[in-house]
């Protein structure tokens, strides 16, 4: 079962344009991702970060429709010591705060695959992936490549 860890941006993405083609495939694949979560097919985690930049969210519905989206979670990571002290590694690789802490987050909850549709994370991600624990990737293209190699074996419609 495929341990997935979502970026804020990805709860984000179904509130985009969706007049343009990128975003349309990319949130009809964290739909996908979303789906297969809350049917348990695969784990969604969370972490005391997304939920602190899911609360900065200004427009309330958009805010209260990504915290229910979070309540299917079945790990939760805190930023602990560990968690700062892995993020601030990771800040001077050159990630962004946010983005460090959550990769940190990803990492101690050992999660498959961290997803963001952040090209300039994704990118340095590419450029580090050596010094990183965990596959960061777009949600997109790791949906396709996920079925294409069957990891959704637990899913009898093979969706």
């Amino acid at each position: 079962m495929p341990r997935i860890y979502l970026d804020v941006c990805c709860f984000n993405r179904p509130f985009d344009d969706q007049t343009q083609s990128r975003i349309r495939v990319e949130t009809e694949a964290i739909l996908a991702i979303l789906e297969h979560c809350e049917r348990g097919v695969w784990e969604l985690i969370s972490s005391e970060m997304v939920e602190t930049e899911v609360a900065q969210i200004a427009d309330p519905e958009r805010r209260q429709r990504i915290e229910g989206a979070l309540l299917m979670a079945r790990s939760r990571v805190l930023v602990d010591e560990i968690a700062a002290n892995r993020g601030e590694e990771l800040q001077n690789l050159g990630f962004q705060g946010f983005d460090a802490i959550h990769l940190a987050c990803s990492e101690i909850a050992r999660a498959d695959v961290f997803l963001s549709t952040d090209d300039r994370l994704l990118r340095r991600a590419a450029r580090y992936r050596n010094s990183l624990t965990v596959a960061v990737d777009n949600p997109a293209t790791w949906l396709i490549a996920t079925l294409q190699t069957g990891d959704s074996d637990n899913d009898p419609n093979g969706t």
